[in-house]
């Protein structure tokens, strides 16, 4: 099996296929693991700012085989969840089969399946089944503003610090979004030592939570139930978000297009602080750009010299052949946000946007693969998985904001129960009654090798390439 990244994703696939007795590799651009956790990463696509801390607390991110340790702070830093993710790839002897500095150029599926997976260095491998765990914040997505600025303008993706990559002191800055990055952003430069103002300009608005509830970490307080109906929950939570917070219109910002948990929320116990003491200045859509200066929907004009761009990311698959696999508008429907119907050799791990966060979610998906693979678990037929995928979005997707940010939306909470009480059960009981599972996968690699240097030796010989029909399988 192919495992393509070494972030939080690839490594707890590799551990689920280490523990079920599968063979794998797994490919890592970087010459370490960690993915987005890992500072200033060589690969070149992933980034943390130096002042990061996860928005969602130690006991909710910790894998289930491998709880952080307590001497780890409640909100840990991202060199904190490095080292974390170090430990866990050492503790179970993950880097034995991780070839670092290792760059998937593309993975070609088979006529009849399996991969033919070409290297950077051009070297080709192949493989029966491909799981894709190439995270999905990596690719900026930017918007399209009217109009053309002459000043500076990054995405929260590049952003490092108050002074990489642009020194940012003294400036007039604004910041487009209000997710998490975008709130930490804000929250850093607003102070009165780094910039003069920052601008927070936001579409759609925002309810802001705070990170701790009765002195305790807000996730560990306040979950969502399973066994409870969800428009009841969130009912009682735009209850209690009112009463903690009070109006986000008292703090200067638009009075949010969506009901509360309607949107992704957005995490920080410091953004209202900067708002209500005026280090920062909450601004509603940006409606031009007018070279050094912005027009924002309700007629202001502020003078800006530099623009931050928080405003999310694309899902891409650089590799796969987007006539097979692609997300547009970041809408990729999969059974249990891992396979594709039709495509019985490929999962995605990781590929979901779970509340309250990913890291137990991809150990799932990951068991769930290894069960699989190793001939445990068998997926429904292909009709079946399909209407599963709508009842799934129907209820994990459809109370959201149509946007791109919210097309992966899941509630873990109820997700894990149902995988767990009832999918895992099914799919085993299905591999009991001789259903098809990854077992039927053995020795499609080879095959799709021969057939594609078959392919590549009969158009060499019909361009005339002396020597094309020794091209070995």
């Amino acid at each position: 099996m192919c495992i393509i990244g070494a972030g939080v994703s690839g490594l707890t696939a590799c551990k689920a296929l280490a523990d079920f007795g599968v063979p794998h590799t797994c490919f890592e651009a970087s010459d370490e693991v960690g993915g987005n956790w890992y500072f200033q990463n060589p690969n070149g696509v992933s980034s943390a700012y130096r002042s990061l801390h996860i928005d969602i607390s130690k006991p909710s991110i910790s894998f289930r085989d491998f709880p952080m340790s307590e001497r780890y702070p409640d909100y840990p830093h991202h060199t904190h969840i490095f080292e974390w993710l170090r430990d866990y790839a050492d503790a179970f002897s993950l880097r034995e089969q991780i070839r670092f500095n290792t760059r998937v150029a593309r993975a070609e599926r088979g006529p009849e399946g399996g991969w033919l997976v070409t290297l950077a260095d051009g070297s080709r491998e192949c493989f029966d089944a491909l799981l894709v765990c190439n995270g999905h914040h990596w690719s900026p997505r930017r918007p399209d503003f009217p109009g053309s600025f002459d000043g500076p303008q990054i995405h929260s993706h590049d952003y490092i610090d108050p002074r990489d990559p642009l020194d940012l002191h003294g400036k007039r800055v604004l910041v487009v979004g209000i997710g998490n990055s975008a709130v930490d952003i804000v929250s850093e430069l607003a102070r009165k030592t780094v910039a003069d103002t920052v601008f927070l300009s936001t579409r759609s608005g925002a309810y802001v939570v705070p990170k701790y509830l009765f002195g305790k970490p807000t996730d560990q307080v306040v979950k969502p139930n399973p066994l409870l109906p969800g428009g009841a929950q969130r009912a009682l939570g735009r209850v209690l978000q009112r009463v903690l917070n009070g109006r986000m219109e008292d703090f200067g910002l638009p009075t949010p297009n969506h009901r509360f948990m309607d949107a992704h929320p957005t995490v920080s116990s410091e953004l209202l602080g900067r708002l209500g003491s005026g280090d920062a200045v909450a601004k509603g859509d940006v409606a031009e750009l007018l070279g050094d200066r912005v027009r924002f929907a309700d007629g202001s004009v502020e003078a800006v010299d530099a623009i931050v761009y928080a405003t999310g990311y694309n899902i891409e698959f650089p590799f796969l052949d987007p006539e097979l696999v692609s997300a547009p508008e970041n809408r990729l429907p999969l059974y249990k946000r891992m396979l594709k119907p039709g495509l019985d050799d490929l999962a995605f791990i990781g590929l979901g946007q779970p509340i309250p966060t990913i890291f137990p979610f991809s150990e799932l998906q990951s068991k769930v693969a290894a069960r699989w693979l190793s001939g445990g678990w068998a997926p429904p037929p292909k009709g079946e998985m399909e209407a599963e995928i709508r009842r799934d979005e129907a209820f994990h997707t459809a109370h959201f904001v149509d946007k791109p940010r919210h097309t992966m939306q899941l509630d873990w909470y109820a997700f894990e129960r149902e995988l767990k009480t009832r999918s895992i059960p099914a799919g085993r009981a299905r591999a009991r009654a001789g259903a098809a599972t990854g077992l039927a996968l053995a020795g499609r690699g080879q095959r799709a090798l021969a057939a594609l240097a078959a392919d590549d030796a009969d158009g060499a010989q019909r361009a005339g390439v002396p020597g094309a029909e020794s091209v070995p399988a």
